[in-house]
Formats: C-alpha cells, sequence, structure tokens
C-alpha cells in the first residue's frame, strides 16, 4: 500500500524519524512511503520512493501531493501520513484486521484509527450518530466534514485529490491548511468514518515550526542526527489518543 507523505526537505529528519517509529512498533507494515522531495533526494528502496515536488518549493504543497497521486486511481486506497505525526504505540493486529475489513468495503472512503481530540470530546459537531458495524464487529461513526484530516489514517485517493485540487496554489505553511481546507466542501460521497475505540496514540512531531519535547526526545534516542533548526525543542509535550 502506497503512503502518501506530506512533508518538505527541511522537515526530512522527521520523515525519517516517522517512517523509523512505523518499522520499530510495526515491522511487517504494508507501506511503501512516497516523499516529495524538493533537492534533498536519497536513493530509493523497498519501501521508500522520493518523488520529485513542482516547483522546488514547500509552498507548493498541494501541488506536491496531486504529483505524489497523479499515477494513482481514485478508488485506490492509500495511507495518508503527515511527518507532523508519528506513531507512539500502535495495537497492530487490530489495525491490520481494520485496514482489510475497510478495503473491502464499499461504501467507506476513509477510516481514522486514533479516536482524540474533538471526533473524541466532541461528538455532536464532529460526527454523524448513527452505528456503523464492521464485519469484525467494531462500532465506527461517520466524520462530518475534514475533522482529523491531517492525524494518520487510511484514505482513498479521490478524498486527496478532491482536497488538494481544491486549495490554493500557493500555501504559506503547512499550518495555514487547517483553516484553509474549510473552504473546501467534503463531498457527501466521500463517506471518512473513525473507530469508536483508539488504536493508536501519535505524537505531534513539531508546533509553528519547533520541535516538541517528546519528538526531541524519541529522536535522540535513535542514530537520527538533528539539524541545527531542530536542536532545541519548545518545552511542549503533546499527544494523540490515550489506549
Amino acid at each position: 500500500m502506497k503512503a502518501i507523505v506530506l512533508t518538505c526537505d527541511r522537515f526530512r529528519v522527521m520523515t525519517e524519524h516517522m517512517i523509523l517509529r512505523y518499522e520499530q512498533l510495526w515491522p511487517d507494515h504494508p507501506f511503501v512511503f512516497r516523499i516529495p522531495f524538493q533537492k534533498l533526494r536519497e536513493p530509493d528502496s523497498e519501501r521508500v520512493k522520493y518523488i520529485e515536488a513542482p516547483g522546488g518549493t514547500p509552498a507548493k504543497i498541494p501541488g506536491s501531493i496531486l504529483r505524489l497521486i497523479s499515477d494513482l486511481d481514485d478508488d485506490e486506497w492509500v495511507y495518508w501520513c503527515s511527518d507532523d505525526k508519528y506513531p507512539i504505540r500502535l495495537i497492530t493486529n487490530k489495525i491490520v484486521d481494520l485496514i482489510d475489513d475497510a478495503t473491502h468495503s464499499s461504501d467507506m472512503s476513509g477510516l481514522l484509527f486514533c479516536r482524540c481530540r474533538a471526533v473524541l470530546d466532541s461528538p455532536k459537531l464532529t460526527l454523524y450518530p448513527k452505528e456503523r458495524v464492521n464485519s469484525l464487529g467494531d462500532i465506527c461513526f461517520e466524520r462530518k466534514a475534514w475533522h482529523q484530516i491531517w492525524i494518520h489514517q487510511l484514505l482513498r485517493v479521490k478524498v486527496l485529490r478532491h482536497l488538494f485540487s481544491h486549495l490554493p496554489a500557493d500555501i504559506p505553511t503547512a499550518k495555514a491548511m487547517d483553516k484553509l481546507k474549510d473552504n473546501v466542501a467534503k463531498l457527501p460521497e466521500h463517506r471518512l468514518f473513525v473507530t469508536k475505540d483508539n488504536f493508536a496514540v501519535f505524537g505531534e512531531s513539531t508546533h509553528k515550526g519547533l520541535i516538541t519535547q517528546n519528538c526531541y526526545d524519541s529522536i535522540k534516542s535513535t542514530d537520527i542526527e538533528l539539524p541545527r533548526w531542530f536542536r532545541h525543542s519548545n518545552g511542549q509535550r503533546v499527544i494523540m489518543g490515550e489506549l
């Protein structure tokens, strides 16, 4: 399964850390990470493929994502993963079953298995009340609009293609997409779900361009070398999800 990574050259260390965490927590994961690059290309491998981003600038975020999925069919399932998040804990056996069930469904276009933040704390605002029970007996809720679209999740290509085709071509920062996405209508046939129960915990890598304390500590426990602009954390710990 292709894993579509939202990143740019300056944050390459975050991408390396995110991929490493998947390898540590889920050694036999099915993902081949597609990474956009401006100038910083590294050799492809069985699990990583580098694709040149248009324009050679991180401001061209929509074009970068559209380039990563340009050869994929609308109905193909991909794993959507920003390098601004990384896994801390994964209930992998359950996630494998959830992915298998979702990819064989005809009515789903997305599945999030980390229930946190607004989809946990404000269900009346973010979720439809009707429960959906999958073939395994797990309960899911359909999400309204784009709530929690930046957390790692399973999506059909058409969802990403629609969203990024309707965002402005030039975006000043990745953070700006939080508001810009709300100007894009989510199509009703693009049905996005979240599991009632939580099966993953993610950490936030950066906040306003600075590395978080939790990500700093995690990277320092590896052999990954931090560039000079990430050698001091912002002192904040940002964790999503609770098992």
